[in-house]
């Protein structure tokens, strides 16, 4: 059987998964890169797979899950810096994008420094949108195109948010693409994943996929505001409906596909902002409250992927 982890993205949100997969590691006393044959992400699950993925030099994975969990407790502020001054110069993130991306962009270059995507210690599939071309690309660890570009640049062009980041421009051979978040058309990227592993895999018969939410977003958007809203109104309230939308239809898909060989797990963010840019420190122990919640809900759920991953191991 072949072993498939899906991260979705939610940016500071990825502090949940992050925390589910640190569980699972404690549990199954192995890193997640050697628990699974392919790891799949977008946007902030793009960049927890390529860190969980990452080699140290010696055949072994560089970071574990929760030393990836300080990137949001303790780096997130960084990523997202919330400025009053930029809000207003960006007019919400209307006229121009949110946040600069020097913040993001010096903590991926500290988490990956210069290792290529081919290093990585399983196979890493990562989702992005070439805005020139207008297609989907996605970043295969496996693929001689794609081994030589840096893990830091597949990472800043996955998380590429519309309006919170500018796009990405990354060298692909003698190519340039610009980039931007794969969230715009695959926030939980499962089924591509299950997909694309049927085709490296082509002897495999069965296949287990975990696929990991970020929050499931709960707060309405009230009618009598939205049937007032233009451009401006929309555009963020959007982007969630499409990524929050997106997951649910990956998840009824695999879900009929695959039954007992798929678990998914997801939380209803009922004490935490659902949105992807509030590292405040408040927010961030309730996304840890969240994540616990989501490991006590699904607790079957962890047993299962446990004993698929490690059978000998206690859950």
């Amino acid at each position: 059987m072949k072993k498939i982890l899906s991260i979705d993205g939610g940016g500071i949100r990825g502090i949940i998964p992050a925390l589910v997969l640190a569980q699972i590691e404690k549990n199954t006393g192995k890193s997640i890169a050697e628990s699974f044959d392919l790891i799949t992400g977008t946007s902030t699950g793009g960049i927890l797979a390529l860190g969980l993925s990452k080699d140290n030099g010696h055949g072994k994975a560089k970071y574990s899950a929760q030393e990836l969990v300080e990137i949001y407790e303790e780096r997130g502020r960084e990523i997202f810096p919330r400025s009053f001054w930029r809000g207003v110069s960006s007019v919400g993130g209307f006229i121009d994008e949110l946040y600069a991306v020097e913040g993001l962009e010096k903590v991926l270059d500290e988490y990956f420094q210069n290792e290529p995507l081919g290093a990585s210690l399983t196979k890493v599939l990562i989702s992005s949108y070439d805005i020139q071309n207008r297609t989907p690309l996605f970043f295969k660890s496996w693929r001689n195109e794609f081994r030589n570009v840096l893990m830091k640049e597949v990472a800043r062009a996955t998380s590429a948010a519309p309006t919170y980041f500018e796009p990405a421009k990354v060298a692909i051979g003698t190519e340039t693409k610009y980039l931007i978040d794969g969230g715009v058309f695959i926030n939980s990227p499962s089924v591509s994943a299950y997909a694309e592993a049927e085709r490296i895999f082509p002897d495999e018969k069965e296949f287990f996929v975990l696929s990991l939410g970020t929050g499931e977003l709960i707060r309405p958007i009230p009618y009598d505001a939205a049937k007032d809203w233009g451009k401006a109104g929309w555009l963020l309230p959007l982007l969630s409906c499409m990524f929050d939308g997106v997951s649910d239809a990956a998840d009824y898909q695999l879900n009929s596909l695959l039954g007992d060989n798929y678990v998914r797990m997801q939380v209803k963010l009922d004490q935490s902002s659902d949105d992807m840019d509030d590292a405040s420190s408040g927010n961030i122990a309730n996304l840890r409250a969240e994540a616990a919640t989501l490991i006590l809900t699904h607790a079957s759920g962890i047993g299962k992927t446990v004993q698929t991953l490690a059978p000998s191991a206690v859950s």
